[in-house]
């Protein structure tokens, strides 16, 4: 007894004899909004028949559904072609079939074996259009409007005091005040909870919320970066790689430091003379009234500990507190840098002289 044959098998039977007949595959959306994607592959010759039934079975199997094969006509072009149907828009994706092994799509040659990338450019067409239409993107592959947003719920002041409690209870204190929801996999947050750095020993009130976050997961090896998802922007905390774009502890301002902290640079009387590197910096914000964040990976990374690194000055009435930091530190292998956060509010970076 035979089985019976599936449909795109007996249309492409079809095809072998007759090549102006189609096989088109049922046509659903290939995303449940936005606008409806068809996609369109052409061939040539009874050497296509087979090659569309290999791309169909592909096709269905990556969960594309909505697609026309047919023969190939003089004025065929791969590209995108959008019209209204509706009230919603389409867009016919217009690819060309190279074989059983190979597509020419407007993203480039596709092999079978990527179908699946496949599936999520054309469900990424569905939701977005195509890219001419898109707004133009900057940093994290978010929109002008996307980072500005963000940007201004990151710049929320942390409101409770920080110091000597547990980290991974500040972090959630802190993300549960955002409208951005932050993603923590269970693992990271137990090294979150469980790594030498416990206790948040910086007083991070009233530094911006995305500066804070970004500080408090540093020591666990853990960066703070923004996503499009679905249903909007969130943020995930995720293991620092060379070359990842992270959301930074602070940011370099774009106007000269002296505009931004002018005291820094007024001249002073000062008089440091065998005392730990950690009193410098920390009289020095008090004065200036300003946060310090202390880069715990990098000086745990180089063995330096500023509360026991000693150092000293010649006795001047005419220094500033700009120079001081520089000399001082310098001498415990330390540097000093004026940072932004997400309000604009200046702080303290101290970090190693030797990159982490």
């Amino acid at each position: 007894m035979h089985r019976k044959q599936p449909t795109f098998v007996v249309a492409v039977a079809t095809l072998l004899t007759a090549a102006a007949v189609h096989l088109t595959w049922p046509a659903t959306s290939t995303a449940a909004e936005g606008g409806i994607v068809k996609l369109e592959l052409v061939g040539e010759g009874h050497s296509a028949a087979l090659a569309f039934q290999k791309w169909a079975r592909a096709l269905a199997g990556a969960g594309i559904r909505n697609v026309r094969f047919r023969s190939a006509r003089s004025d065929d072009r791969v590209g995108v072609e959008t019209r209204e149907l509706g009230g919603r828009k389409m867009y016919i994706v217009t690819g060309i079939v190279r074989g059983e092994t190979e597509l020419i799509l407007p993203t480039g040659r596709l092999r079978r074996s990527e179908v699946g990338r496949l599936k999520s450019w054309l469900d990424d067409l569905a939701r977005l259009g195509p890219a001419s239409e898109r707004p133009a993107r900057g940093a994290f592959g978010l929109t002008a409007t996307q980072y500005a947003e963000l940007r201004e719920d990151l710049a929320q002041p942390v409101a409770q005091s920080t110091k000597d409690r547990p980290r991974a209870e500040v972090v959630q204190e802190i993300a549960r005040g955002l409208d951005t929801r932050l993603t923590l996999a269970a693992a990271d947050r137990e090294a979150l909870q469980h790594d030498a750095i416990r206790q948040t020993q910086t007083e991070l009130r009233g530094v911006a919320a995305g500066t804070a976050l970004a500080f408090l997961l540093r020591p666990a090896g853990l960066s703070l970066v923004p996503a499009e998802t679905g249903a909007g922007v969130a943020l995930d905390a995720v293991r620092a790689r060379p070359g990842m774009e992270i959301w930074p502890i602070g940011r370099d301002p774009e106007q000269p430091t002296r505009d931004v902290l002018p005291a820094l640079y007024e001249f002073r009387d000062v008089n440091v003379q065998n005392v730990a590197a950690e009193r410098v910096y920390q009289a020095i914000a008090g004065q200036l009234k300003v946060p310090v964040l202390v880069d715990l990976s990098a000086l745990a990374r180089h063995g330096i500990d500023p509360a026991e690194a000693k150092v000293s000055l010649p006795r001047s009435s005419r220094t500033t507190y700009s120079l001081v930091l520089k000399k001082a530190l310098f001498q415990a292998g330390l540097k000093a840098e004026v940072r932004l956060d997400e309000a604009d509010r200046p702080l303290l970076w101290v970090t190693s002289l030797k990159p982490l």
